[in-house]
């Protein structure tokens, strides 16, 4: 089975200069806690992304305002990527290496046209893997750190 099989497509990403009280809406409007972050609207080459997470630690929690900061400024840049062709295997075997909930996936020039997310991989894959991936991805690494 391919990435493109289970990958959600319909996809609402920003731009680096949009302010996170835009971001915020946008995420609420989507109901999804992350919004992949790209050069340009027509473009789509991803950047970044923006979780809940990242507003709430490095903006809110740092008495930025929402109003003045930019998605640029508190994005996730470190951007992990699949192609569209990749199989379903190779994507889970990545996201439990780089311990992450959600991958973005690139088409044949290197734009964004999908993401596939723990929540893809338990509703498409047998309850046995999906329970793995889940767990291998949720393991504490040596990296991580202590809740806030």
């Amino acid at each position: 089975m391919q990435v493109r099989e289970i990958m959600s497509d319909d996809l609402k990403c920003c731009t680096p200069e949009l302010n996170l009280k835009q971001a915020a809406e946008m995420m609420i409007a989507c109901d999804c806690g992350a919004v992949p972050v790209v050069d340009r609207d027509d473009h789509r080459r991803p950047l970044g992304m923006l979780t809940d997470r990242d507003i709430v630690c490095r903006a809110v929690a740092m008495g930025k305002s929402p109003l003045d900061t930019k998605v640029g400024q508190c994005m996730t840049s470190r951007v992990t990527t699949v192609p569209i062709d990749a199989t379903v295997e190779e994507c889970c075997r990545l996201m439990e290496r780089a311990q992450i909930r959600r991958v973005l996936v690139e088409d044949e020039r290197g734009l964004l046209c999908g993401i596939i997310s723990q929540a893809d991989i338990a509703r498409r894959l047998p309850e046995e893997l999906a329970g793995e991936v889940v767990h291998m991805i949720s393991e504490p690494s040596e990296h991580s750190s202590a809740a806030v």
